[in-house]
């Protein structure tokens, strides 16, 4: 199992205001050829009027954990000192993905979701930049001073202690916050956010990937400081769960995702209202083992979810998938997952919920 934060280092439960409180949030993309035109001096497509001379927060903050809200608070906190607006500057593809396109990243917050986290942190946007060849082999000189300075006219920037950036990662903080002195672009470094006394306890990305994959929701829920939810729209299925008298919202998630089959105690947001539910992820064994689908099951609810874009959190792994010798057996045992599951959800675990 991965070991979990201490029960001191929860984030408190206000770590995400309400949705309503969220700032207007935009979305620039920079032009394919950035790296390229950045070199020339030429506009990068990116970063208009709206987000103008920003600070910027860099990197990819997939998963919005504890260590990436330290790094936006502090962009936030630069952006109001300098009267500019605060953005997260990030790269698609991720760079891992890039060196190793055979091997792609699980990501905990896809596109969507991270949109919907970063917004309610109080940034004003978000630019992505196209992770190329050309970006890849760019020196830290020319990320900085035709990237960062000339090509986006970055006010300030702010990045995690772990930062390292240009043609064989040369780059380092300590680079960065020289090159910021003589540009007169302030650098903020954020130190590491840790649940323990070694470097094994820093939170990361890759502790929380690991939790998901052995379904080691409680670990993974503890050092993001919230629980984990996925979005999708419901699609139709086999409708098999009807007839068993536990019909099913379906939702394919990303071929990236890694997540332990098996059944979950969860929470669903559907239209604005919260219901607690049980469900599957996986093959389904007992009658076609196909493609992986969510399949989640609503206590108490009533109505049509087909088309209809649902938030999914994870409270609780119950138990694995499991093929069973007959339909009889299979109920009797989604009986029981979901009586767990209700009991689950009403001793409403911590870290607290995104969705309300």
């Amino acid at each position: 199992m991965v070991q979990a934060p201490q029960s001191g280092s929860r984030p408190a439960p206000d770590i995400f205001p309400a949705l309503e409180q969220a700032r207007p949030f935009l979305v620039q993309r920079c032009i394919d050829n950035a790296a390229e035109a950045a070199l020339a001096g030429l506009p990068l497509g990116c970063g208009g009027d709206a987000l103008a001379r920003p600070v910027v927060a860099i990197g990819n903050f997939d998963g919005v954990h504890a260590g990436h809200r330290a790094v936006i608070a502090a962009c936030r906190a630069l952006a109001d000192e300098l009267g500019r607006p605060a953005a997260m500057l990030t790269f698609a593809p991720h760079p891992r993905s890039f060196f190793n396109p055979d091997k792609p990243v699980f990501r905990i917050t896809p596109d969507g979701v991270e949109e919907t986290l970063l917004a309610r942190l109080g940034l004003d946007g978000m630019i992505v930049l196209p992770f190329n060849a050309a970006l890849a082999a760019m020196t830290a000189q020319s990320f900085f001073d035709d990237l960062l300075v000339r090509g986006l006219g970055v006010s300030g920037v702010v990045v995690g202690h772990d930062f390292h950036f240009g043609k064989g990662r040369e780059g380092s903080p300590a680079y960065l916050t020289a090159r910021g002195a003589s540009s007169g672009a302030p650098v903020r470094i954020v130190a590491r956010v840790s649940d323990g006394d070694d470097e094994a306890g820093a939170v990361s990305s890759s502790r929380i990937r690991a939790a998901l994959r052995l379904g080691d929701i409680a670990a993974a829920n503890a050092l993001l400081g919230y629980r984990w939810f996925v979005r999708g729209e419901v699609r139709h299925g086999q409708k098999i769960g009807r007839t068993l008298n536990y019909p099913t919202a379906n939702i394919r998630l990303p071929d990236d995702c890694q997540l332990a089959h098996g059944i979950y105690a969860v929470r669903v947001l559907v239209d604005g209202v919260v219901h607690g539910g049980v469900a599957s992820f996986g093959r389904r064994p007992t009658f076609d083992n196909g493609a992986p689908l969510l399949e989640s099951f609503l206590f108490d609810f009533s109505g049509d979810l087909y088309g209809k874009t649902l938030d999914v959190e994870f409270l609780a792994f119950l138990r694995g998938e499991a093929k069973f010798d007959s339909i009889d057996d299979l109920v009797r045992q989604m009986d029981r997952d979901s009586a767990e599951a209700r009991r689950i959800l009403a001793a409403d675990p911590p870290p607290p919920s995104v969705l309300g």
